[in-house]
């Protein structure tokens, strides 16, 4: 199944916010040496809106949004690339225990912050739910 062309192009216009917004976060506060504390703090961030999207009226109720805002701008926005190259890089240089703090405690802390907006976050009203 091929995607409606509006939806593509949401999800690119998206994109392209998102990763302004990534890049931008990059240089107010770069990740220095040791843990790489900014694409952490941008992963997490993004993972706890993804987990919110669907209390936006508008991500509930336009297909185009919910693509635009999901998929692209915190796509766009989150770096799971950036994040499996600082590994790579933490491991390259001996720091093992320090790669494997930042590589799981990014994917613990993620779940944890995706669990709780799921847990705590207000109920939908019922004409809302998807």
């Amino acid at each position: 199944m091929i995607p409606a062309p509006r939806l593509l192009f949401a999800v690119a216009a998206g994109g392209v916010v998102g990763a302004v917004l990534r890049h931008g976060a990059g240089e107010l506060a770069p990740d220095g040496p040791g843990f790489p504390w900014t694409t952490f703090a941008i992963n997490v961030v993004g993972c706890a809106l993804l987990a919110g999207l669907e209390l936006l009226p508008i991500a509930r109720r336009s297909a185009t949004w919910a693509a635009a805002l999901g998929p692209g701008v915190l796509g766009g926005f989150t770096t799971f690339s950036a994040t499996s190259e600082q590994g790579r890089s933490l491991l390259a240089a001996g720091d093992t225990a320090l790669a494997g703090c930042y590589l799981l405690g990014t994917l613990a802390v993620c779940l944890l912050v995706v669990t709780v907006v799921g847990r705590y976050a207000p109920p939908l009203p019922e004409e809302d739910e998807l």
